[in-house]
């Protein structure tokens, strides 16, 4: 399969922090992804853009918190985490770039 761009705008950039560190360590990768997409648009972009199988796809919203800027009151954009368990086998190397 070929990468469209839609698939580029479903996933928007890996995550790497401790926890998600430790989740790779099973087989899973963390993405950004939009926050209109689903579990099937994610498994089939993720599947395109890589070449792996993917096993299950599990999401998450975490909500924008409220900050201050310079004295205002503003709202951090609510961001949705894709959890990406891949078939054994398969890797994804996240450090290096697309």
């Amino acid at each position: 399969m070929t990468a469209t761009a839609s698939q580029y705008d479903v996933i928007r950039k890996p995550i790497i922090t401790e926890k998600t560190t430790m989740a790779s360590e099973n087989g899973a990768v963390v993405f950004e992804v939009a926050i209109d997409a689903n579990k099937p648009q994610i498994k089939e972009a993720v599947e395109a853009l890589f070449g792996v199988k993917v096993k299950a796809v599990n999401t998450t919203i975490t909500k924008g918190k409220v900050k201050r800027f310079r004295g205002k009151v503003g709202k951090r954009r609510d961001v949705k985490k894709a959890y990406v368990t891949l078939e054994e086998g398969n890797t994804i190397d996240v450090s290096t770039g697309l």
